[in-house]
């Protein structure tokens, strides 16, 4: 009797709601071309604070994208899940009358770091400024950082596994790899990734704990990690989410395989001690490489976590030496963050969604508004690089302590 055929995790579709482009093709055009669109923090309430440049979101109707019904009880973060869920279940080829059939074989993963702050302080000042019968009954729901798995799965009528992943920034890379194994073990489709939307007064005002943000003025000089003249990272709004089935299905109804799932893995090295996280995500690295069963030399480019630290910069430099050996001084590496912001939880399933999109153009995207670069790295800088790409790499770590590293595989090489 022949073994069966392993379940292997499939990218079928992408959708992004992000501050370069509200559609997976806006996205990809302005992340390709190294367009840069940080630019002074615009949200009301937040021109008094010292936080002067973000990525955020501007071209975006949530009344166009989500029912009345859903948006009156939900946040901004969560208006982006929706929308780009809808766009991912759109590139998949999955209607609602292929899911509401075997509701019970899709489930959604996200993660989340800065939950419904933009809701939540509304709510709250109606608190303070009318009194409790003023306070909307959702604000117990809103706010809190699973609310964008249930709104999806309750929108769409998905009734499989449904998580959240709460796991620092690199809860984004952490979603997709749980998703991956839910497909693994039998699940058929997982929506998986992140949005944010913290730039929010609320949330704002909690983000200027972490010294690690930057508060530079020019937004051509506000993130520029690995230069000399780094000075932190600066945050953004959106994200993107993913759709993650089982390969062998997806190509039975004729949807493209547009990447796999390979590898991952994730360690924990504490808050802020960047020179530790060297060897925690070194150890990420080559656990998610063992999974994927993929040699150092395999690895075509790597899309960088890129804190905007010095000494983080340094340690990330170190960890790609580190695990990729001789290799990670030649890789291509790049960081097309450094144009929109770090989008917390959601930017590296941005960098994800980038890592496909370059996987099946053949091009790596630039890193923009860096040039100076003062670490040991092929940094992709000044304008997009052709390459053959089979494999990308895919980095995260936390402001609280987490790495993690994902493996990706062009879905073309995969095709039997």
């Amino acid at each position: 009797m022949s073994e069966p055929h392993p379940r292997r995790a499939a990218v079928t579709g992408i959708g992004v709601v992000a501050p370069n482009g509200t559609s997976t093709e806006s996205f990809w055009k302005s992340t390709k071309e190294g367009i840069s669109v940080l630019d002074r923090v615009t949200r009301e309430g937040c021109d008094h604070l010292p936080l002067r440049v973000a990525g955020e979101v501007r071209d975006f109707d949530p009344s166009a994208a989500v029912e009345e019904r859903f948006l009156v009880q939900t946040d901004r973060f969560t208006h982006f899940a929706m929308a780009a869920a809808d766009l991912a279940l759109d590139d998949a080829r999955l209607g609602r009358s292929d899911t509401d059939d075997s509701p019970f074989s899709v489930g959604v993963v996200t993660a989340a770091g800065s939950g419904g702050g933009e809701f939540g302080q509304r709510e709250l000042q109606r608190l303070w400024g009318k009194g409790s019968r003023f306070v909307g009954p959702y604000q117990s729901i809103a706010w809190f950082y699973a609310a964008s798995t249930g709104q999806i799965s309750i929108r769409r009528g998905f009734k499989g596994p449904c998580s959240v992943v709460a796991a620092d920034e690199a809860g984004g890379l952490d979603a997709l790899a749980h998703a991956a194994r839910a497909v693994r073990r039998g699940t058929d489709v997982i929506v998986a990734g992140s949005t944010e939307a913290p730039l929010a007064p609320y949330s704002a005002v909690c983000q200027l704990g972490y010294e690690e943000l930057s508060t530079a003025e020019d937004p051509t000089r506000a993130y520029r990690p690995f230069t000399a003249a780094a000075c932190g990272f600066v945050p953004a709004e959106g994200g993107a989410m993913l759709v993650v089935e089982e390969e062998t299905s997806a190509r039975e109804r004729g949807t493209p395989v547009r990447a796999t799932l390979a590898g991952h893995a994730a360690t924990f090295t504490g808050a802020s001690r960047w020179e530790e996280s060297r060897e925690g995500l070194a150890h990420a690295i080559r656990g998610a490489l063992d999974e994927a069963r993929c040699a150092p030399e395999e690895i075509d480019v790597v899309f960088a976590d890129a804190l905007g630290v010095p000494e983080a910069d340094r340690a990330e430099a170190l960890a790609i030496a580190d695990a990729l050996g001789a290799h990670g001084r030649r890789v291509p590496v790049t960081a097309p963050k450094t144009g929109i912001g770090r989008g917390y939880c959601a930017a590296p399933v941005l960098d994800a969604a980038a890592a496909v999109l370059a996987m099946e153009h053949g091009l790596i995207p630039p890193t923009p508004n860096v040039f100076d670069i003062c670490h040991d790295l092929d940094l992709v800088s000044a304008r997009a690089r052709a390459a053959e790409l089979r494999t990308a790499l895919v980095l995260s770590r936390g402001l609280m302590g987490s790495n993690s590293a994902l493996v990706l595989r062009r879905g073309a090489a995969d095709a039997s």
